[in-house]
């Protein structure tokens, strides 16, 4: 091998001289002179953190609810040039031919943009929350940009997919990517990539409760004080940014039910609900399996979603356009029972078919629009069946399909909390809060039954991720009781007196007392609080009470175990540490130490961090 040639310090000089200076876009000089008069503002105005989240959650609401009207505008660009233009210059009899071509051209080109850009698969909803639980609330603009064009594309040329789930990813990466250019802790990265994604939910569906209620549910896995403040103020003003750009463009028109009365078909909601879960169940499952299914087509990739975009086209056409529309949110009217109740149903499973081709054979998109589509329709075609077979206008068509939405969404992405405050914003009628509330609770205990996942938590699943409440249960069940045992543990004797427990009591960190027999034979334990009661009433009782006077039986924990394992039986028991035994000659169980709450999550954060 040649080495290479030395060169002086004045050649480098003059070889970087001949460069042409690549000038950033953004001055970063000026970024960072204003990021520093920003915390100099700051430190004078002696906010704590709180404060200081909440004004960088309004920022990321304001710049987020720009980029969901910037979104919309690439869908009417992509609606133009793949509809409404030909439509214009072709004759109306040739629609059967050249819809279903353009819609198979349309998601041709969202796979081609998808694949010429070289990204991973993911940048969904999903993958938001992938980046909180694994990744400390990173996430790479670069590919998120390159989905969100494909994904305009795709509802642009009438595939069957959803705007929601592009904008809330496109408001993750703006929290994200200002969290990171402004140096955030990775605990307050997460919180700003919860910001981004309710503004995007909120812009959408002009809904801002239910904007924070999906962040906090679904990409957050948590209500906790210090998130719930700045999510919520980004979305109110992600909500309040869309609205006068875009008006009615992002809000569903849901018709007048002032004659609707919900109530007095309350007993009949449970159907419902169990008919949404149901539902939702296959709706997941063949969402699910629709990669499969399209990796047995032989041929190149690129002919996938040739066939995939004419099969939905020629859906859409059958339809009469109502699957797809122009690729906003609007409902169509006939949908709130104002058509036959089997071409409701009809149009249900229509709806499911083309929404998994679309994104089971190289459309990009959301499916939580698609999934209140589902509802509606299934809930209009039961409440006009309902409205055929029972008397004294029990059922209301227009209110079921309303409803019908909440049980679907809870059902297929398993957040309820998300599915009653949108459908509740969407009507603004108390009068349907108790109906929404059986259905979406009925629909998601149904669908839990016939369907392990869920929209979200299967696609993780699939690739070997279980995230769940912002935690990855990936990594909870690689680790073993054993791997946080504490052994460094002194029990007391079933014989010991109450001074000497309180003396155990002070020279422990956990939340208990073992009680362990001269063999090693575990006996129980006694929580502090047992303690404190006996230390109250002790009185005349002092010289008499011992430790096998006030010892709970507890099921020990075994060292092979894994620690979502043990977290379980400690929620289960609401103990904070548990006792661990191990085997010993002759089959019998010898305390080997205890398990506590905080060591569990201790070691979790340790092995997430070497994770990463």
């Amino acid at each position: 091998m040649t080495a290479p040639n030395p060169t002086t310090p004045a050649e480098e000089e003059r070889t970087a001289a001949a460069i042409p200076e690549r000038r950033p876009w953004i001055p970063t000089a000026w970024v960072e002179a204003l990021w520093s008069r920003a915390l100099r503002w700051l430190e004078r105005r002696d906010w704590d953190e709180g404060a200081t989240l909440m004004v960088f959650g309004a920022v990321i609401g304001l710049v987020t609810g720009l980029t969901v009207v910037g979104f919309y505008r690439m869908i009417d660009l992509a609606n133009l040039v793949f509809i409404r233009f030909p439509e214009s210059r072709l004759a109306t009899a040739a629609h059967v031919f050249y819809q279903p071509a353009l819609t198979a051209i349309g998601l041709w080109g969202a796979w081609f943009v998808v694949k010429r850009s070289r990204i991973p698969e993911g940048q969904n909803v999903p993958d938001v929350q992938l980046a909180v639980a694994k990744r400390d609330g990173r996430i790479r603009g670069g590919p998120v940009v390159a989905r969100t064009v494909a994904s305009a594309i795709t509802l642009g040329s009438g595939g069957s997919a959803g705007s929601e789930g592009p904008v809330a990813v496109l408001g993750a990466a703006v929290g994200s990517a200002l969290g990171k250019r402004l140096h955030f802790q990775p605990r307050h990265l997460k919180i700003l990539v919860g910001c981004g994604a309710a503004a995007g939910i909120a812009g959408a569906f002009n809904a801002p409760f239910a904007g924070a209620f999906f962040a906090l549910e679904e990409v957050l896995g948590s209500f906790s004080i210090g998130a719930f403040s700045p999510v919520v103020i980004a979305s109110v003003v992600g909500a309040l940014t869309v609205r006068p750009l875009v008006g009615g463009d992002a809000i569903f028109h849901v018709p007048s039910l002032a004659d609707a009365h919900p109530a007095r078909s309350a007993l009949l909601y449970p159907i419902l609900g169990l008919v949404c879960g149901m539902v939702s169940a296959l709706y997941s499952r063949a969402y699910l399996a629709a990669p499969r299914w399209a990796a047995r087509i032989g041929g190149p990739e690129w002919v996938k979603p040739l066939i995939g975009g004419a099969a939905v086209g020629l859906l859409v056409l059958l339809t009469g356009g109502v699957l797809a529309g122009n690729g906003h949110l609007a409902l169509p009217q006939q949908l709130f029972g104002e058509m036959a109740w089997y071409a409701l149903l009809g149009i249900t499973l229509a709806k499911i078919a083309a929404t998994v081709i679309t994104l089971g054979f190289g459309g990009s998109g959301g499916v939580f629009t698609p999934t209140l589509f589902i509802g509606c329709a299934l809930g209009g075609g039961l409440g006009a069946l309902g409205e055929q077979v029972l008397p004294g206008h029990m059922v209301h068509a227009a209110a079921w399909a309303v409803i019908g939405m909440a049980g679907m969404v809870a059902g297929a992405t398993r957040a309820p909390l998300t599915a009653m405050f949108i459908v509740f914003e969407m009507t603004d009628d108390y009068s349907f809060v108790v109906p929404i509330m059986i259905v979406a609770v009925v629909a998601y205990t149904t669908a839990r039954r016939f369907a392990p996942h869920g929209l979200y938590d299967g696609w993780l699943a699939g690739r070997g991720e279980h995230i769940a409440h912002g935690v990855d249960q990936s990594v909870m069940d690689s680790l073993h009781v054993i791997d946080a045992l504490d052994g460094d543990i002194r029990p007391v004797r079933p014989d010991a007196t109450l001074d000497r427990l309180v003396s155990a009591a002070a020279a422990t960190r956990h939340g208990v007392i073992a009680v362990v027999e001269d063999d090693g034979a575990l006996v129980g334990v006694i929580s502090h609080h047992t303690l404190r009661e006996a230390i109250v009433a002790r009185g005349d009782l002092a010289t008499v009470l011992v430790a096998e006077d006030l010892v709970e039986a507890a099921d020990p924990l075994w060292p092979q175990q894994t620690l979502r394992e043990a977290l379980a039986a400690m929620n289960a028991r609401g103990l904070d540490a548990l006792p661990v035994v191990s085997s010993r000659p002759g089959g019998a169980a010898r305390f080997a130490g205890l398990l506590s709450r905080a060591v569990v999550l201790e070691s979790y954060e340790r092995a997430l961090t070497s994770a990463v």
